[in-house]
């Protein structure tokens, strides 16, 4: 009997029985022995629960869980409130899936439809969904959804976009078989002139990113509007927290927005996972992947919440969706309407502002020093690139001796930092510090 599984041997003899045979091994008869693993486990000993903890413990204290981090390029170190880990952390929440029953689903169809209300306020369009895995999955379910809508299989994605915008669109493109193509970029944006001068019928839609990938806020308003006159649409990746405090996709004529709901209470987690979205207008509302949770009335006239236009995507037409995603973030989803409830909207101005200013004291400070300087002049959000002849391994070394986590090396003296409402005015001081020191 293997060790590592609890059965007792009568547990084993009583289901063998039942299955009519005398061994285990005769339950594999009909597997060649050439490839059954035939010898022990390569597994340590068992261990006590103090033992494992212990164990646990000292692996951690590896981790450099101190450093301060100057480094976002899509995960980024915000403020979670306390108040968010005791309630999602409630049996009732932790333990829920899928809210298929709207009779007993009543609270998670609830806060659902309260997220997608202050995403669709946020970020200036009528409809918003919920349940996408993180922001460049979202982007290629945006993708086919331009293609399902325009009956076309052309897609243009900015250059100035985050890579892994590209390289998951593009996975999905093998497959789904349609056409991904660079947008032309100048100093660090679209470069809107020529990318407009590409549109024409046989594109379905444009994705760029903004703030993009560099941190640069772009204007995608005179692309959306050449795009429409071919009746292409056009997609916007974006941090939503930006949209707080700078012109929203609505007011650039925009069809679908995209993005990851990260920065509103869900911290780091190592990478994920995390909570994509897709906000759209109302034209699009029948082709929206994952779920959109509705308003109703019950039989007493009471408000009531369900699952609705869900036949796009699965059940009995699931050859005929546009998207068969259908897994369940909601967790990550009442952690982001937590927070935005409990920031409300002058919170969120004020989270966004500093945001943006201590990116552009940290930015100013370090382009003053001797052997760093600034490389556009566009506007930003919190991240920000900036050159220096320094190879990267000598700043990243330097900064991490002061526990200090170093910004994305972009290649050719390039590095990209970030800065957040998190980071104080002495820690950008020291990043500044470490950085003059360099000369030396």
């Amino acid at each position: 009997m293997n060790k590592y599984i609890p059965h007792t041997a009568l547990d084993l003899e009583t289901m063998l029985a039942a299955c009519g045979v005398t061994s285990v091994d005769e339950l594999f008869s009909d597997v060649p022995k050439s490839v059954l693993f035939q010898r022990d486990y390569d597994l340590p000993a068992g261990q006590s629960e103090l033992e494992v903890m212990d164990q646990i413990e000292r692996l951690a204290s590896q981790n450099h869980s101190q450093m301060i981090p100057f480094v976002g390029a899509g995960s980024y170190d915000h403020y979670v409130p306390t108040i968010i880990k005791p309630l999602t952390s409630r049996s009732e929440f932790a333990t829920s899936y899928t809210p298929y029953q709207p009779e007993v689903s009543q609270g998670t169809l609830t806060y659902i439809f309260e997220f997608q209300t202050m995403m669709s306020r946020l970020l200036d369009l009528p409809v918003a969904n919920a349940s996408m895995y993180d922001a460049f999955t979202a982007a290629a379910e945006a993708a086919m959804m331009m293609n399902a809508v325009t009956k076309r299989n052309k897609i243009y994605v900015a250059t100035t976009a985050h890579p892994s915008y590209k390289r998951v669109i593009e996975t999905y493109a093998r497959f789904r078989g349609f056409e991904v193509l660079p947008l032309p970029e100048v100093n660090g944006r679209v470069d809107v002139a020529a990318s407009a001068a590409l549109m024409d019928d046989t594109v379905s839609g444009v994705i760029v990113q903004s703030p993009n990938f560099y941190g640069l806020i772009e204007d995608v308003t005179p692309l959306a509007n050449k795009l429409h006159e071919h009746k292409g649409l056009m997609t916007l990746a974006v941090n939503p927290l930006a949209f707080a405090i700078i012109k929203t996709p609505g007011e650039m004529n925009v069809d679908i927005v995209v993005g990851d709901a990260q920065p509103f209470g869900i911290g780091l987690q190592y990478g994920g996972p995390y909570i994509g979205f897709v906000v759209s207008t109302d034209a699009l509302v029948r082709k929206l992947p994952g779920r959109i949770v509705g308003e109703t009335v019950d039989v007493d006239g009471k408000r009531a919440y369900v699952l609705t236009l869900r036949a796009r995507e699965q059940d009995i037409r699931r050859d005929k969706a546009t998207s068969n995603i259908c897994s369940n973030q909601s967790l990550n989803v009442l952690a982001a309407s937590i927070f935005l409830s409990t920031m409300g909207p002058a919170g969120l101005k004020e989270m966004a502002n500093q945001n943006y200013q201590k990116a552009h004291y940290a930015h100013d400070a370090i382009t003053k020093l001797p052997g760093f300087s600034k490389v556009y002049d566009e506007q930003f959000f919190n991240e920000f690139v900036v050159q220096t002849p320094y190879e990267y391994a000598v700043v990243k070394r330097a900064l991490e001796r002061e526990s200090i986590l170093p910004g994305v090396d972009l290649g050719d003296g390039k590095i990209l930092f970030c800065v957040t409402e998190k980071r104080t005015k002495p820690q950008i001081d020291q990043l500044v510090d470490v950085l003059g020191g360099l000369r030396g």
